[in-house]
């Protein structure tokens, strides 16, 4: 409506000029932010008690997989269905990132840069 495109015409081109992420992309937007959130603690405590860090997992110390603070631990599950539950979804897109962007402590600044990010990864933008 807003292009005026015909209805066989390629949205891609109008999505990358508005700077609009495609549907899934934006899911994951909102993921990450609300991630963001709970770990600049800034969410409802039942949200922040599902979410476990790698560092708090019961395992042994001194490995390199677990030094990095960042990252949080994704459930394990036995269903497809599952993965549609917060707790995985939420930390599968907060574990995806590029740690410099998890690591960014304004809010403003880890927005900008997680859509110019989502929006590299949606349309192969330089």
């Amino acid at each position: 409506m807003i292009f005026n495109l015909g209805r066989h015409e390629h949205v891609t081109p109008c999505l990358i000029q508005l700077h609009w992420l495609p549907v899934r992309f934006r899911i994951t937007e909102k993921l990450c932010i609300l991630m963001y959130n709970i770990r600049a603690g800034k969410c409802p405590c039942y949200l922040r008690d599902i979410m476990q860090p790698t560092i708090a997992r019961a395992t042994r110390s001194g490995l390199r997989s677990h030094s990095d603070t960042t990252s949080y631990v994704t459930p394990r599950l036995r269903t497809k269905f599952g993965e549609r539950a917060f707790s995985f979804s939420g930390t599968a897109a907060w574990n995806s990132l590029p740690t410099d962007l998890r690591t960014v402590s304004d809010i403003t600044d880890f927005k900008n840069k997680l859509k110019a990010h989502l929006l590299k990864l949606a349309f192969d933008i330089q």
